[in-house]
Formats: structure tokens, sequence, C-alpha cells
């Protein structure tokens, strides 16, 4: 997180957030504090409780236990009409049989703001999501990118001091959907208003957030900026599931040293107790294919993928399986050796988790296809 944002007032505060559905537990004491002008993602797979924390942030839905505090007010019983905020759904819910100008326009029309107040204020949303022209096209003319900038424009047009946005990229082809992240992100710094964006896209929290919440099985994992989340996860979820992790079951002998895969290697972690059982996380773009004097560790390759800008290679090391990224070609069934830098070997505690995540050995792109699920389709 920025200093400057760091520094801002709370603005959201959940407090023991808990919510059941037919007594199965969706959210379990969730604490989460929001910052004023924050882009804050929940991340997380389907199910994991990310959409329902929005719902109970936008007053949709009501907590079974807890508090939600806007700016400390208790926020208990406040309809959703009366919350300062806005939602743009997955499904942006345009009027089809209005023009761009008057979808745009409805929320000042229902408040009934001077014509002269409301041409002014549509004039500056046309202009900020780039839609100046387009005021008497219908929307159901409009390309989805387009639809998704004039749903933009109407939540935003009265001034929320949140708006919250449930996966509100997922329609859109991955072309289109990078260039709106990007422009995402742009009209959030010039609005200067706090965002919550749902999503269980990595590269999209990471690419477009200030603070990201890694969410599973109703609990936050983590919080942290980007760089945070992906450079120091602190279990072994994280860091699977914020891009590729090679994780290794090791032991950490002393402060900097840790010996896992056979080899003890120095390291940059410290206060473990001595020979503590720890999880081991390298990312795969974070290890060298080495001559053997240089290597640590033998292994043999077991397959070889190229990914245009890399090659994603899987070397056997011990009948653990790694994944590595390398831009130098190599072959399958060649013998290797492997040399990690110190300041790639990240030490974890142990945790529920440990196990479970880090061997490439079931690794494949139909597997990865498989595990996506359309998050509009979760009861949360």
């Amino acid at each position: 997180m920025s200093e400057s944002i760091a520094n801002k007032k709370t603005i959201i505060d959940l407090r023991d957030i808990v919510v059941e559905f037919d007594g199965e537990r969706v959210l379990d004491g969730l604490n989460l504090t929001i910052r004023d002008g924050e882009f804050v993602t929940l991340l997380g797979s389907s199910g994991c409780g990310k959409t329902t924390t929005l719902r109970v942030i936008g007053g949709f839905l009501q907590p079974t236990n807890g508090s939600v505090l806007f700016e400390d007010k208790e926020m208990s019983g406040v309809p959703p009409y009366q919350r300062p905020v806005n939602t743009i759904f997955q499904r942006y819910a345009l009027f089809p049989h209005y023009n761009v100008y008057d979808n745009i326009a409805f929320g000042l029309k229902v408040k009934k703001i001077p014509k002269d107040v409301i041409r002014e204020k549509v004039t500056e949303m046309l202009r900020l999501v780039n839609l100046e022209g387009f005021e008497k096209k219908n929307v159901t003319k409009l390309s989805g990118g387009q639809q998704q900038r004039v749903a933009i424009a109407r939540a935003v047009i009265n001034e929320p001091k949140v708006l919250l946005l449930d996966e509100p990229l997922a329609a859109l082809d991955l072309k289109l959907r990078k260039d709106m992240q990007a422009e995402l992100k742009n009209i959030q710094k010039k609005l200067g208003i706090t965002f919550i964006y749902v999503t269980h896209d990595q590269e999209e929290a990471l690419s477009m957030s200030d603070t990201v919440v890694v969410m599973n099985e109703g609990r936050v994992q983590q919080i942290g900026k980007p760089t945070d989340i992906y450079n120091e996860p602190e279990n072994a979820f994280v860091a699977d599931f914020i891009g590729e992790s090679n994780i290794i079951d090791g032991v950490m002998e002393k402060d900097f040293v840790a010996r896992f895969s056979g080899h003890t290697f120095t390291c940059l972690d410290q206060g473990f107790d001595p020979m503590e059982p720890v999880d081991v996380v390298v990312r795969p773009e974070d290890v060298d294919i080495v001559p053997e004097a240089m290597g640590q560790l033998p292994g043999k390759i077991t397959a070889v993928t190229f990914r245009g800008v890399h090659f994603e290679i899987i070397v056997d090391v011990g009948g653990f399986k790694w994944m590595i990224q390398t831009t130098d070609e190599h072959h399958e069934g060649e013998d290797v050796w492997l040399y990690i830098e110190p300041d790639a070997i990240h030490i974890m505690k142990k945790s529920k988790y440990s196990g479970m995540y880090g061997d490439y050995s079931s690794y494949s792109d139909e597997h990865d296809a498989l595990s996506v699920v359309d998050d509009e389709e979760e009861v949360e």
C-alpha cells in the first residue's frame, strides 16, 4: 500500500463478520479495513466468500453476526439506497430502451436534479469514460466494453464514496479485458473514490490494486500490496493461488539456513525455531538451469512447453516435480542442474494447506482450464 493511501482515513470497517446460509458458514469471522481512495480487490476462487463480502458492504445481505461501519457509523439495517455506495454487476443492468445519455442520467433524474446540471454532469462523465459523441446511441448497439463504460458512468455520476464492482470484466474477451483494466484504474485515480473489486483473476488483481485481499473458505488468508502478496505469501494456499510456485517441505536449521530437497541453502529468513519444519516457496522464474559445477540440485527434465516469451520446464528432482520458467531452450529427458539464489527462497510457517500444493506432477493446461469456475454461478 502506498504511503499516501496508508495515511488516509478509514472509510469501511468490517468487524468479525459471520454469514451463514442454511447452517453453512460462508464468511467466518472476517475483519477488513478499507481506506478512503483505496483500490481494494477481493481475490479468490468460486465459493471463497468474496461476493458475499461485497453484498454485505452494499447492504444487499445482512450478516449473521458482526458489524459493518462506514466512517465509524454502524450500518446494520441500513438499506443499499441509503448507503454511500454504488454497484456495478457482471451483467451491467443497463436500461435497453434508453440511449447512453438517459442511462447515465437516470439516477440524477430520479433525484429531480435540474436539467442543466444533469447535462453538465453527463457531459463530464462521457468525457471521463471516453464516450463523447455516443449520447444518442442505444446501449444495445454498443460493444461490451462500451456498455461497461456506460455502467461506470451511471454508477459514479451520483458521486458515491465507494464503488463496488462484482466481476465487471468477466464477460469481455482477453484483449478488451486488459484494456479495461487499465482504464478502470485510471478512472479510479481521476475520481479518487474507493473501489472494491471482486475477481478470481490473479493477474487482474495484481495489476490494478493498491491492496489485495486473498480469500478462501470464508476467511482472509492474506492482505497486502500486490508485490508483498506475490513475493511474501503467508501460506501455501496464497503461494499457489497467486501465480505458479514450487512449494517444498523443508527444515529451518537455523536463522538464514534452510534445508530442502537434500541440500542446504542460504536464505534471508529468520525467527524460526532451530530445525523447525517449514514450507519453502521458490517461484519458477527464480530457478536457474546451470552447469554441474555451479549446480545445487540435480534433476531430469520430464516436460517442456513453449509459452512464447519463455519455456515452461518440469524437472524431476528426487521425485518432486519442479516448474522452471526460462528463455533458454532445453529438451525432455535432459539431465540438468538447478541453482537458486538466497533471495529467491521464501520460508513459510506450516499451515493447514501444507502438502496440498506446489508439486507439478499433475500439472496441465487442461487441469487449469477445468478449475476456472464462473463466479456468477457461485452461491456465496
